[in-house]
């Protein structure tokens, strides 16, 4: 981010008269470094990296390349994702964008049938149709040469001798893919089915010892070559003919391959009580999404009392009610369509959306806001017509920070489970065109998230850092969940910093998504008396158990060392490297 800029955010939050919170101001002691991740051979992929020196950037390379091949569901090198990166000498932040992006034939139409209505799952998803040309790769290795210290090639070790000597399967693997085997999805792709079935046809069981040849030939050409070892050669051929294989093939070519470019971007940030989060700007909608909760529910609860109070709840549910009408109806690829990211995040925007706030009631429907108040102009309301998502929960999030304090939050995705279910060089290719909205118009009006060529779809993912009034470094957060990633998040960082909970204790609150009229909860982690109040409100609880899709994984930033939190719905870890 331009120093100036975050400048003045941090600024605004040093002045700020009252602020709650819990987070510590004090530096970590000198040499600790973490990693959270979604698996622990992963993790110690990372921590392998920080003992050796190596900064945040570079062991979050070498996690991610140990998840692309031990949670393939998730992501890996044929996906795309987001970074942001805290330089601890100059209290700066850097955003990159690593969204995959359509091909130059797709068409607003994409995903309608010949009836002119949008396709079901098997159609839309299970096939080269909704993938789009990956930029992970691309994405690292431009963090990795500004942000980097070991040998890229040295990042790819572990993963190697993982693929080489072969992996245990985890039960979330082995569940996920008997998941899909019961839908018919995976066997349909050759590649697929030889690797995640036994010759029998049945689906691998956990505990099975499994080992990756074509993925360890693809990390050793991408430690020799970079990202152009995907959009040249062997590799990228096959990602190119698996791809437009019929049926539901895809129009993904060579030429889309190579014009799919990452960028360096300025994170999105805010102020909130007495510190500055900061996330991912469009094409993710993950940033301006949970500043707008945070922004909304720091209004509405002035003075909050804890994770057992209805009226903090009632606070948070609202507020993601407004900040995901705002987000379905603006937020698209940035360099397509206007979004007005400023205006969704100013402060007088938020203060006027806040008034609509009844914590008495649960509200009966829902609109986007105008946000051109704050600057005038045209009003970009009534320009879309909303757009209402579905779920696809395959995404990952590591959290790292290295010895010398610089840190790292990374998203990554191939999409839904499995991505498009077809296989290339070893590893899962995304179904990442699902983001974009099936019907690219509503009541009339374009849709601000439909497909069209070489656009990138709309995002969640919100890969967020926090740094306190000095501007130094007070948390880490992600998580994978689809459109849910955003309260996720949000409801961690109220969790540390308004409920003064740990890291541990923040992820492992009850996850509530409120993003239509029904709210999707964890009603069993839920205290007492809270769920009971909220329907008496009006809230429409859909219990979902403790099965929500969340992944977090994160730390604090304490006087007495880091204290990290993974999530206890997935099968990760945190660990410092002392450990």
């Amino acid at each position: 981010m331009h120093r100036r800029s975050l400048l003045g955010v941090i600024l605004s939050v040093a002045l700020a008269a009252c602020a709650s919170g819990s987070l510590s101001s004090a530096p970590a002691p000198k040499g600790e470094g973490m990693v959270a991740a979604a698996d622990p051979r992963a993790v110690e992929a990372g921590l392998e990296m920080l003992r050796r020196g190596g900064t945040a950037t570079d062991a979050a390379i070498a996690t991610m390349l140990v998840l692309g091949l031990v949670e393939p569901q998730s992501a890996g090198v044929g996906g795309g994702g987001f970074l942001v990166a805290y330089d601890k000498r100059t209290r700066d932040l850097a955003a990159y964008d690593g969204r995959e992006q359509a091909p130059a034939g797709a068409t607003p139409a994409l995903f309608l049938g010949a009836d002119g209505k949008p396709l079901g799952y098997r159609d839309a998803v299970l096939g080269g149709l909704s993938t789009g040309a990956p930029s992970l790769v691309a994405m690292l290795e431009m963090a990795h040469r500004e942000n980097g210290r070991l040998p890229w090639a040295d990042l790819f070790a572990p993963a190697l001798r993982l693929a080489d000597e072969g992996f245990v399967i985890s039960p979330r693997m082995a569940a996920l893919v008997a998941g899909a085997a019961r839908l018919g999805a995976l066997k349909d792709d050759p590649e697929a089915r030889a690797y995640f079935f036994d010759a029998a046809g049945a689906p691998l069981t956990a505990g099975t010892l499994r080992t990756n040849p074509a993925y360890a030939a693809t990390l050793r050409a991408i430690a020799r070559s970079g990202a152009r070892a995907l959009t040249q050669g062997p590799i990228a051929d096959d990602i190119v003919e698996t791809v437009q294989r019929a049926p539901r093939g895809g129009t993904l070519s060579l030429a889309d391959l190579r014009a799919v470019k990452p960028r360096k971007l300025e994170p999105v940030c805010g102020a909130y009580r007495a510190y500055t989060v900061c996330g991912m700007g469009p094409p993710s909608s993950g940033g301006v999404a949970v500043l707008s909760i945070l922004g909304l529910y720091e209004r509405a609860r002035p003075a909050p009392v804890g994770a057992a109070d209805a009226d903090d709840w009632s606070a948070y549910l609202w507020a993601s009610r407004l900040a995901y009408a705002d987000r379905d109806h603006y937020v698209a690829d940035d360099q397509v369509v206007p979004v007005p990211t400023a205006g969704l995040t100013d402060p007088r925007y938020l203060t006027a959306r806040a008034s609509e706030i009844d914590l008495s009631k649960a509200p009966l429907r829902v609109q986007p806001g105008d946000p051109s108040i704050t600057v005038g102009g045209p009003s970009l309301l009534d320009r879309w017509g909303r757009d209402t998502p579905g779920d696809t929960p395959g995404t990952t999030h590591l959290s790292v920070i290295d010895g010398d304090g610089n840190a790292v939050a990374l998203t990554a995705t191939v999409e839904g489970p499995f991505g498009s279910h077809r296989m290339a060089g070893g590893f899962m290719l995304n179904n990442q065109l699902t983001d974009f909205s099936f019907a690219p118009e509503k009541n009339g009006k374009p849709v601000a998230n439909a497909p069209g060529p070489r656009k990138r779809p709309r995002s969640s993912m919100a890969p967020t850092i926090i740094l306190d009034a000095k501007g130094d470094l007070a948390a880490v957060i992600g998580s994978p969940g689809g459109s849910a990633i955003i309260g996720y998040v949000a409801k961690t960082i109220i969790g540390v910093i308004d409920w003064n909970l740990t890291m541990q204790q923040a992820i492992d609150l009850p996850n509530l998504t409120a993003r239509s009229d029904t709210v999707r909860a964890e009603t069993t982690r839920m205290a007492p008396g809270v769920e009971a109040a909220l329907t008496a409100r009006g809230w429409k609880i859909a219990p979902t158990g403790a099965t929500e899709a969340s992944g977090l994984h994160g730390f604090r930033v304490t006087p007495q060392g880091l204290d990290g939190g993974a999530d206890p719905r997935r099968e990760g870890v945190a660990r410092g490297t002392g450990r």
